[in-house]
């Protein structure tokens, strides 16, 4: 803990443009009084290591190295880093913990551990993704798994470029851009709309750093991702880069769905939210899609299949999403899919998945029937299938 009682305020800078990262992380040392920076590098990873270290503005302060756990770079990276910081806290002197991640590494995990085990002597106080504008789409669409890139962080890594750029967009509360020549209005629309809430700072302006301090809620930066919560953008069109939002609340056919979803995952550079199966009424389904790649999961049970006891043990936020898609016959089930991308298909989308939903009679046949419709996503869903 800090000489003064208070807690170690870190912010996690993050992004798959190392160049634009490195930036940032520069433009915080120079402009927090006392500030250090924490990095892991995981390239070492194949021998069974990965290197640690640590600077301020004048250069590094120390280094080493930290082995391998359960053959996983970022489970290494997790053990190292929370003594570090602990060490750094333990100084009373440090003004910021710039917490610089590797390339692949997501921001979301390392959060919630420093909020979760450093509690007491730490706090995370922002989320940077520094971002070359020029390189979002190239990003966002490249279906490439993270170890064809050299980019895994684990042997059974199995993320792609596209969806693992996707989340480190998404889940910043600061998003830096670099100057880049390249880069034209399509590109900074693009980023304005896969992340609307989120303020787009120059990396070399000084609210920069007052940003990093600003305050970070993990919990609520969590709710915000959910697919039970998720806080989806909106509708908008700038620049040639639009963003469909597609909600109603009958069900899909399964079969007429599973048909479609090739031309649907391909339909936008990036497309997310929630939706449900009329063979599958009480389970809240995922969805989540980048460069062609589609991700379909099961995220558990819709509320309203609940019972009413079970209700005191759901958190204040996903109740208060499923107020907000409240049906009267149907609950919080809903379809709830949003679409971003340059040169989106409006009409073509939204007709696509409106002719996959239940049509009038099939609907009224009620839910019985409903559950004796052909198990379309059994190889997606069901483990033993």
């Amino acid at each position: 803990m800090m000489t003064d009682g208070r807690r170690l305020p870190v912010v996690l800078v993050g992004g798959l443009h190392s160049d634009a990262r490195r930036e940032v992380v520069e433009r915080l040392l120079s402009r927090v009084p006392r500030s250090v920076a924490l990095h892991h590098d995981l390239t070492t990873a194949d021998r069974g290591t990965v290197h640690r270290t640590v600077r301020d503005a004048s250069g590094e302060l120390s280094h080493g190295e930290a082995p391998l756990v359960n053959d996983c770079a970022c489970c290494a990276l997790r053990e190292d880093l929370l003594p570090e910081l602990e060490r750094v806290a333990a100084g009373g002197v440090t003004g910021l913990a710039v917490v610089e991640l590797w390339d692949s590494v997501e921001p979301k995990g390392m959060a919630e551990v420093i909020a979760v085990h450093g509690r007491e002597w730490a706090e995370v106080t922002g989320v940077i993704t520094a971002v070359d504008p020029a390189l979002v789409l190239p990003c966002l669409t490249n279906g490439d798994d993270l170890a064809e890139a050299g980019l895994a962080a684990a042997p059974a890594d199995q993320r792609t470029v596209g969806d693992t750029w996707a989340r480190q967009l998404e889940y910043a509360s600061v998003i830096a851009l670099v100057d880049s020549q390249e880069a034209d209005a399509q590109d900074l629309a693009l980023i304005g709309q896969l992340h609307p809430t989120a303020p787009q700072v120059p990396a070399a302006s000084d609210a920069l750093a007052e940003l990093a301090l600003a305050g970070f809620d993990v919990e609520t930066a969590g709710a915000a991702q959910h697919p039970s919560s998720a806080l989806l953008p909106q509708e908008a069109e700038e620049a040639g880069v639009g963003t469909l939002v597609w909600h109603r609340h009958r069900p899909f056919h399964p079969e007429r769905l599973f048909e479609a979803l090739e031309d649907l995952s391909c339909a936008a550079a990036r497309s997310r939210g929630r939706f449900w199966l009329a063979d599958r009424p009480d389970t809240l389904l995922s969805w989540d899609a980048t460069g062609g790649a589609l991700c379909v999961e099961n995220t558990g049970p819709w509320l309203a299949s609940l019972p009413d006891a079970a209700w005191d043990l759901i958190p204040p936020f996903r109740r208060a999403a499923a107020a907000l898609d409240w049906h009267p016959f149907l609950g919080d089930r809903c379809q709830h899919l949003v679409f971003v991308s340059p040169g989106l298909d409006r009409d073509g989308i939204t007709a696509l998945l409106d002719s996959c939903l239940l049509s009038d009679a099939e609907y009224e046949a009620g839910r019985e029937a409903w559950k004796r419709l052909p198990t379309a996503f059994g190889p997606l869903l069901d483990p033993t299938h």
